[in-house]
């Protein structure tokens, strides 16, 4: 069971060749704006404040490096798809999370977030694809599981690794969690630290 001893904000750029220099494993979040992934990052870490939540979707440009335990990072990327934005910086932001993805060798597993209440989003079985396409490791995160009642939310659930499994011959790992009442929070962190021990 991981204990989060400390987490310290390291630094927040848009370009992956001044992303921090070490040879520690990065475990990278990402989603579609309005996902909950500040509150996620903040749950799984134990810690209110570290990433900004923000009231405007999609606010985050900047890739956010955390070091937690002094024995791994954890990286908030920008969220990709936010309609509002305009062609320049939709390509600005898609080269940041490119960029990152696929040139940072210190990057061990990158976690999609996928809002539990809503069925299959192309957005994200796009993205999913474009991961598979290019051999990124990653697991699948579904959040929001509270606002959701058991039934409909294992449907939902289902629907989507079911859509998936068109494509995939093997299932990504997957985790159902909750900002609120922290379910999922030792799946994500053990899960963590087990290939952290590999």
């Amino acid at each position: 069971m991981m204990e989060i001893k400390s987490a310290e904000f390291v630094i927040s750029n848009t370009d992956v060749n001044k992303c921090p220099a070490h040879n520690l494993p990065e475990y990278a979040f990402i989603g579609r704006s309005n996902v909950g992934k500040s509150s996620l990052i903040n749950m799984l870490t134990g810690r209110k404040g570290l990433a900004m939540t923000s009231a405007t979707p999609g606010k985050t440009l900047l890739i956010n490096h955390f070091l937690i335990n002094k024995e791994w990072y954890l990286v908030d990327l920008p969220g990709y798809g936010y309609a509002k934005r305009g062609k320049s910086q939709q390509d600005q932001l898609t080269k940041i999370i490119n960029d990152y993805i696929l040139e940072r060798p210190q990057l061990t597993s990158l976690f999609v977030l996928i809002d539990s209440r809503h069925e299959p989003q192309k957005i994200d079985l796009e993205f999913i694809e474009w991961l598979g396409e290019n051999s990124v490791p990653f697991g699948i995160i579904f959040t929001k599981a509270d606002k959701l009642g058991r039934g409909k939310l294992s449907d939902n659930v289902k629907q989507f690794l079911t859509t998936l499994e068109e494509q995939w011959e093997e299932l990504p790992p997957h985790f159902i969690t909750s900002s609120l009442d922290k379910t999922g929070r030792d799946d994500v962190l053990d899960y963590i630290s087990s290939i952290n021990k590999s």
